[in-house]
Parts: C-alpha cells; structure tokens; sequence
C-alpha cells in the first residue's frame, strides 16, 4: 500500500453507484487545487487502508473522508469535503447548525435509496487518463 501522508485528503466513494460517481466528477471539476484523492469503498486500497486505521468500515453505504488524519463518514464528511473546494461550494459549513444526526438521516435516505433512483454500474469506475493521478486503486 503507498503511504499517505496527514495532509492528503482522501474520498472514499461506492464505485458502482452512480450518483456517487457523479459526485465524484463534480469535484473532479470544482477542485481547482486538486486537494482531493479518490478511491473506491470496494478497492483493495481501501481495505487494506481501513484495516490499518483499526477503522471499521461494516457497511458500504457511506461516503467516507480522511484528512488530517481523522475520517469522517456521512453529512460531516460531506461537508468537510465541499469545505475543501473553496467559494462558493465551501458555504455548506453553513450546515454546522444543523444537528447532525438530522443530517445524517437525510444522508442515510439519500444512501439507501440510491440504486433505485440513480443506478448501479457493473464495475467499478475507470478514471480517465487525465484524473488517473488523483486515484488511487
């Protein structure tokens, strides 16, 4: 497994959902610093990254960030991540004030129903030649 640093800032995302993967490409496009690292819940990266965090990762329904050494999951990593995109995506801060676990709800009716409303690939995705640095598989 490569090493990462505290610094990196580290998406874990479903690589057969399609709004994840739509996610995906919208920060793809919207992070102009290119803070942001990639990789897929069902990669061995990912496994082998969560196994050495002691971090249990049962259920694959959660976007998950790691950044300064901590992991966030849900609406916290959510908008932790839109923090990171700068103006005006990093106004979702804004969310604070809402109870997370209100939040998390939202995020949990959001994630379960997914498949149904957006779609599942077969495979995972395959990035394209000009993000494939910002992936780690």
């Amino acid at each position: 497994m490569p090493e990462h640093s505290m610094d990196d800032n580290i998406i874990f995302f479903d690589g057969l959902c399609v709004l994840c993967n739509r996610s995906v490409n919208f920060l793809l496009k919207y992070d102009k610093r290119k803070r942001l690292k990639f990789a897929s819940l069902q990669s061995e990266f990912a496994r082998i990254f969560f196994e050495s965090k002691k971090f249990d990762l049962k259920a694959k329904d959660s976007i998950v960030f790691y950044t300064g050494g901590r992991t966030y999951i849900k609406s916290t990593a959510v908008i932790r991540i839109s923090c990171c995109l700068g103006l005006p995506w990093s106004t979702a801060g804004l969310l604070w004030i809402i109870p997370r676990p209100f939040m998390d709800l939202v995020y949990d009716y959001i994630s379960k129903n997914r498949y149904k409303w957006f779609g599942k690939r077969d495979t995972c995705r395959l990035p394209d030649e000009s993000d494939k640095s910002r992936f780690i598989e």
